[in-house]
């Protein structure tokens, strides 16, 4: 191996005489380049130039060629001995330059070739089963206990996330005073959150105390009903104990029941008389379809002018209105097939009456308590009370007198508020007409309607009346400061968030008594007058 005439370059013999030059400045360190000698047509294939001294850093510049090459330590050792640098200190610092892996490089050697061939894979050591096993748990182990963090480490002050971290790098140092107002704040804020997480964590415990106490309640209440009250019902209906049962609420489970026995059967309607008036308004409304098929919308029937039977019409289009949210009275629901004929049936036995917008959610409160004969036969009776017939007959003059019986209440238990809704107008035909018709039970959320239909079937309708000034009495305090839109508004889309136990308590402290004269009293003298 000699070098060229050149330093720029290394001229290596290749054996065949010829030579190869590799340059030690070009991008390519195997470039290779023919002997200036063969360009001029001078061929000196047996003569070899002359040594010349090589230079330390155009020495160290050819290491990315023996990197490249991957030329092995003894090739290296005697290349530097070729040319003299056996006592140099350079020398000796490039001959471990490749001893690092001196010894894989020897047990390598032994499996294959290192510069041209690919080394193959070393034979992994067999183990047991239940050794690798054992490995792969401590692995897991040591993954999921991590390594207890030192004081430097973020410390969390509170179980409510509050994190106090140090300050970033990038910013300058705080100034004392700075740096402690800043710490107490902190820990105000941890000290009110860690108060604030303790104080709902006690609510949370209060109010499941409460929910277990008012399960246990309705427990033993529910055993009462079952066991003594309903058993001997004339005799225990009017006792003082069922009586205040009656007003916490009749249990779920008996409720139906004792709403059947309360409201009676005065009317003796029977299952079969259920059947033929759901027979016939399937007829009502076969024939309906086929007359406008042929005669199109107009007006073909010859019935009097006395009978309604034709508004069976109407109910296809309220009862998918009943109940939204449940989604059990709309069209391919569980119960609206059953509340269809229910209230169809209904039209057909009180043509007088036919079917009147409301009677839809009453039906469906019933239904959700009873079957659906059993349901018909409270309809029937319900409806047929003295109040229900006045309003849906829409007995203009009767409804007065129910109207003014209220205004006479009203003003005795809470004269401000009379006062501000005659100032602004506010009637009660623009709200309590709703409540009368529905039994409240559109107005108010289904469990408070249902507790206020409880004590509907023990007070009759003065408690209709006296649940429409608790509402009143609720929100009192508010109404007083609304005009007639927003009084209006308020009492004809009652807040779904009103509490049940609330409104009883504002219903217990209405007086349903003028000069000593009850309701039903009152009513009577009105009627007269």
């Amino acid at each position: 191996m000699d070098e060229g005439c050149d330093g720029t370059g290394l001229c290596i013999d290749t054996g065949d005489g010829e030579f190869m030059e590799i340059s030690l400045h070009s991008r390519n360190s195997f470039e290779r380049k023919k002997n200036p000698s063969q360009d001029s047509g001078f061929e000196d294939r047996g003569s070899k130039s002359k040594k010349k001294g090589l230079s330390v850093s155009d020495f160290l510049t050819s290491r990315r060629i023996l990197f490249s090459l991957s030329v092995s330590q003894n090739f290296f050792v005697k290349f530097v001995s070729h040319y003299g640098f056996e006592e140099s200190k350079e020398v000796n610092r490039l001959r471990n330059l490749f001893s690092r892996k001196a010894k894989e490089s020897e047990d390598d050697a032994e499996q294959g070739w290192k510069l041209f061939g690919r080394i193959p894979p070393k034979q992994a050591p067999d183990k047991d089963p239940q050794q690798i096993t054992q490995e792969f748990q401590n692995k897991l182990r040591s993954v999921a206990q991590p390594k207890n963090s030192k004081k430097s480490d973020i410390e969390v002050m509170s179980t409510t996330a509050l994190i106090l971290e140090n300050r970033p790098q990038n910013l300058p140092t705080k100034d004392p005073e700075e740096a402690e107002k800043h710490r107490q704040q902190y820990e105000a804020m941890v000290e009110a959150a860690r108060k604030k997480e303790l104080k709902e964590l006690k609510m949370k415990k209060k109010q499941k105390q409460q929910q277990l106490k008012n399960e246990d309640k309705v427990v033993c209440a529910a055993k009462r009903w079952t066991d003594e009250i309903l058993p001997n019902w004339e005799t225990m209906k009017s006792q003082k104990k069922t009586r205040e049962l009656w007003w916490h609420g009749i249990p779920t489970n008996v409720q139906g029941r004792v709403w059947q026995l309360a409201f009676g059967n005065d009317l003796n309607v029977t299952n079969e008389l259920y059947e033929i008036c759901c027979s016939r308004a399937d007829d009502r409304i076969r024939m309906t379809i086929e007359s406008s098929e042929i005669y199109g919308n107009s007006e073909t029937s010859s019935e009097p002018p006395s009978s309604k039977e034709s508004s069976v019409e109407l109910i296809k289009l309220d009862v998918s209105r009943t109940f939204p949210q449940l989604c059990i009275f709309q069209k391919g629901g569980p119960y609206y097939d059953l509340l269809h004929s229910l209230l169809g049936a209904y039209a057909c036995y009180r043509p007088d009456v036919g079917y009147v917008q409301g009677m839809s959610f009453i039906a469906a409160v019933l239904l959700l308590n009873m079957d659906v004969a059993d349901a018909f036969v409270c309809f029937a009776n319900l409806l047929n009370r003295p109040c229900q017939v006045a309003f849906f007959r829409v007995d203009e003059e009767l409804m007065k007198v129910y109207f003014h019986t209220f205004e006479e209440f009203f003003d005795e238990n809470m004269p401000g508020l009379y006062s501000h809704f005659k100032k602004h107008k506010v009637t009660p035909d623009l709200y309590i007409t709703e409540w009368i018709f529905a039994l409240f039970s559109k107005s108010l959320p289904l469990d408070i309607a249902c507790r206020v239909w409880d004590v509907f079937c023990r007070d009759g309708e003065e408690f209709l009346f006296r649940t429409a000034l608790g509402i009143l009495k609720m929100y009192e305090d508010l109404l007083l400061h609304m005009d007639f839109c927003n009084l209006v508004q308020l009492l004809t889309k009652i807040p779904e968030d009103i509490s049940g136990d609330t409104l009883f308590k504002h219903i217990d402290t209405i007086r349903m008594n003028i000069d000593k004269k009850r309701f039903n009293q009152v009513l009577a003298v009105n009627k007269e007058s």
